[in-house]
């Protein structure tokens, strides 16, 4: 039998939960209708308001810490936060629902002031707050945190909060309701004092409450944010006010630092951790910037999916990408920012792992989908790409593999132009469409006869056909170019020439069940399919499938292997784990030492050895 107030009693709820809070809005409603306006002195409204509140400093303090771009250099565990930690923390709010119901309780009950003569502010109100929280949050915040580390009470209600091996914002709130109501007594006497006393103010309890959070959740941001000059200048600081530093030993090593803000009461009870303030020092001035060994260079697809970054949404990002109605309302932020990003900025760091020790970065070039088919925007993006490159190759980037359109043939020559331009790279460049080819020629049945193959003359069409053909597999190669079919035909042995053949119309594959579709294909184009075809795909973005007798691969696509650390974060629609076979491609070139450049046309002769390469490393088929 699980220990009393280690569960929460709605976790069965899911997102449900919130509706416990429909009361509330209820009766907003209720005085709305009453008062024929909106109620702007309802306890019930400001509770709400509260809750909103209280979640979007959480918010805030996540996102930052997730501005990889900003905070890299100053993170105090550089590791990532994977998706095992972010399901464990997945109610991380369950907290503020129950002290908002407590606050209903509270403003519901006898003991309520006079409502009606509360004050806006008050400044003896957080005078008496502060002095409250010194004198009493303080220490019995200490204490008890003391007592949840010793046993029994450790294993039965403090274990779950430290088992989460890297601190963020998130994991500040995320606890049992035991602790919840340890945290709700701490933040709730201050409050309770000043209202005693006739000093009481609805600000008070928006400053109190919102500032509460915002310590807690910078002390759990594992991003120093106060310089380390400060604490020197001012040396009684580091007894007043804790860093993320302090509050990471104290998760880490969990026998010191067992203060709630003031590190003073860890001095005044001998628990105070003596490397504090050095190692703060050290990480404020960079000491976990670590340079990337692979960097995976990405764009943005369009609007919507531009929110599906690690900084935004964690309920998202942690998840394959979709267009959920929950984004709209962001939406004309997130088309302002691409306005922002289009005019001032330039390549950022979005997301990184760790693989074997080496760590592995994603970064994303400032342009979307849409801009690569801008000519007046070739230039530019090009401009950014080379300066990506540059820029890796300078810090010691040893591969860096470019992503879906920024090695487009027409933009780049799938990449030549960078190689050309700077022949001196260390850092080898990478289209990693090789694997791409391996994967979608390893999707098709052994006893396949024939294939219907669009985008034939692109680079990965080429590829395709030069080696399906050597296995004898006719190829239906739909192009309007006989010039194009022809080179990639003569590129083939004389003996296997006569299985490629131009078609220029979707009729000649009605009776083929195997279509490779490299180009977009509209609902009237996939009805001359058969039914029980199958579509793989290698067009960006993936073709809608309108066929319900047919079926639709995703793009090629390989799930990282299982020693892969603090992968949190979904690549696009890609599931858990799994990333993008040119993202893999990169990996593979780093993980088997290789000194050459993949750039240009695809070595149909290394088909095979990038794919037994990739395998052999732990990568499988998604």
């Amino acid at each position: 039998m699980a220990p009393p107030l280690s569960s929460w009693p709605w976790a069965s709820l899911r997102v449900y939960k919130y509706f416990l809070l429909a009361p509330l809005a209820w009766k907003v409603g209720q005085e709305w209708l009453e008062q024929g306006g909106a109620p702007l002195w309802s306890p019930w409204l400001h509770l709400l308001l509260l809750f909103s509140a209280r979640g979007l400093t959480y918010q805030f303090w996540f996102s930052y810490s997730n501005m990889l771009f900003l905070t890299r250099r100053r993170r105090v565990v550089p590791d990532g936060v994977d998706f095992r930690q972010i399901d464990h923390e997945w109610d991380w709010d369950n907290f503020l629902i129950l002290q908002t119901l407590i606050g209903a309780s509270v403003v519901n009950g006898p003991l309520a002031p006079g409502l009606d003569h509360i004050r806006v502010w008050d400044p003896r109100g957080l005078a008496i707050a502060l002095l409250l929280h010194v004198g009493f949050s303080e220490p019995v915040f200490y204490w008890a945190h003391r007592a949840l580390h010793r046993a029994p009470l450790f294993g039965q209600y403090h274990a779950a909060h430290h088992s989460t091996p890297v601190t963020h914002p998130l994991t500040a709130a995320f606890g049992t309701p035991l602790e919840a109501l340890l945290l709700t007594l701490t933040m709730g006497v201050p409050l309770a004092g000043a209202f005693l006393m006739g000093a009481g103010s609805v600000g008070l309890v928006y400053v109190y409450l919102i500032a509460f959070d915002y310590l807690r959740s910078m002390g759990y941001s594992n991003v120093e944010v106060v310089s380390h000059r400060v604490f020197e200048a001012v040396p009684p600081l580091r007894y007043i006010l804790y860093t993320p530093t302090y509050l990471s030993l104290h998760h880490r090593e969990k026998d010191s630092n067992f203060c709630l803000f003031m590190p003073l009461f860890d001095l005044l009870g001998g628990t105070l951790n003596t490397k504090s303030w050095e190692l703060q020092k050290e990480i404020y001035q960079g000491k976990n910037d670590v340079v990337p060994d692979f960097v995976f260079l990405a764009h943005v697809v369009d609007i919507m999916s531009s929110m599906h970054v690690p900084f935004v949404l964690r309920s998202i990002s942690s998840v394959p990408f979709e267009n959920h109605l929950v984004l709209l309302p962001f939406w004309p932020v997130a088309f302002t920012g691409m306005l922002l990003m289009w005019c001032l900025s330039k390549t950022f760091v979005v997301s990184s792992y760790c693989l074997r020790g080496r760590l592995h970065q994603t970064w994303t070039v400032p342009r979307y989908g849409f801009q690569y088919f801008i000519p007046a925007a070739k230039k530019g993006i090009n401009h950014q790409i080379e300066l990506a490159i540059v820029r890796a190759d300078r810090i010691g980037v040893k591969v860096l593999s470019l992503a879906a359109l920024n090695k487009n043939e027409a933009l780049n020559g799938g990449g030549t132009l960078f190689v050309e331009r700077h022949p001196d790279l260390r850092v080898r460049v990478v289209h990693g469409n090789t694997l791409t080819a391996a994967v979608i020629l390893n999707e098709i049945p052994s006893n396949t006869k024939d294939v219907f193959l669009t985008g034939a003359t692109s680079k990965l069409g080429r590829a395709i056909a030069l080696y399906l053909c050597r296995k004898k597999i006719k190829v239906m190669m739909l192009t309007m170019s006989s010039e194009r079919f022809l080179k990639i035909q003569r590129e083939a042995p004389a003996e296997f020439q006569q299985y490629l053949v131009q078609v220029t119309k979707y009729q000649p594959a009605q009776n083929c069940k195997t279509w490779l579709v490299g180009k977009w294909l509209s609902p009237r184009e996939q009805r001359w399919a058969a039914p029980g075809t199958h579509f793989h795909q290698f067009v960006v973005p993936p073709i809608i499938g309108f066929r319900r007798d047919c079926t639709y691969g995703k793009l090629a696509a390989m799930r990282l292997p299982k020693d892969v650390q603090g992968v949190g974060s979904c690549e696009y629609t890609m599931e858990r784990g799994v990333v993008h076979a040119c993202h893999a491609g990169g990996v593979v070139h780093f993980l088997e030492g290789w000194e050459h450049h993949e750039v240009g046309a695809i070595d149909v002769d290394r088909i095979d050895v990038v794919w037994k390469a990739a395998l052999k490393h732990g990568f499988t088929p998604s």
